[in-house]
């Protein structure tokens, strides 16, 4: 399990560098429902040190906005099940996927978007394939770390490096152009924004989420 440490103020200014716990294993404190005033949201419960998704969940959307960062979480789905952890979205778009972009967390051996590398899981949806397929099977902890910086964006997952991509590159822009975000002005144009892990109406848990600025 990743190293994080349970002290911490949300909204506390920290130096670049600084490691930000965003998940406590006590509350809710750093996160809000998406599109939803800054209250303690609904639909996600606290079991032990891990963020669980229930029946009725929204997607949970930082309080605080981040440009450049490095994000690391662990996460497990369910049998069959779908999610995603996002970065750079806004809350002026109908939907998250509008602005942000997506790491595709996914149970592979079951749902039918792992027949497609570009929606598997440790994808950026949509967009990159991974480079190398790290996920390990359903009810198993991933380990995901996601670093952007200057509009470069690396993921690893379970150690392996499995997205490198610049956004706004000509290769980014012609994938973005035959893609579903092609119609949304703001898709991957946000930035500071928040990070937000998805609801997707599958159980879903998180622990260990930690942010530094860079």
């Amino acid at each position: 399990m990743l190293a994080v440490a349970c002290a911490g103020v949300v909204g506390v200014t920290r130096a670049a560098g600084e490691w930000q716990p965003l998940f406590n294993g006590r509350d809710l404190a750093a996160w809000k429902t998406y599109g939803k005033p800054d209250d303690a949201p609904v639909g996600w419960a606290i079991e032990g040190d891990t963020l669980a998704w229930r029946k009725g969940a929204g997607d949970l959307a930082t309080k605080e906005l981040f440009g450049n960062f490095e994000l690391e979480l662990e996460w497990k789905i369910s049998p069959g099940g779908n999610s995603g952890v996002m970065f750079g979205v806004d809350e002026k778009s109908t939907k998250p996927w509008h602005s942000g972009v997506e790491i595709q967390v996914l149970d592979n051996g079951r749902h039918k978007d792992a027949k497609n590398l570009l929606t598997s899981a440790g994808a950026l949806y949509s967009l990159y394939p991974p480079a190398k397929p790290a996920a390990k099977p359903v009810g198993e902890w991933n380990t995901l770390r996601i670093r952007l910086e200057k509009r470069h964006v690396q993921t690893w997952l379970n150690g392996t490096l499995t997205i490198d991509a610049q956004i706004g590159s000509d290769d980014w822009n012609a994938r973005v152009a035959k893609s579903k975000f092609a119609p949304f002005a703001q898709f991957a144009r946000v930035h500071p924004g928040r990070i937000l892990l998805q609801n997707h109406g599958n159980p879903v848990w998180f622990r260990s989420i930690r942010v530094r600025r860079l």
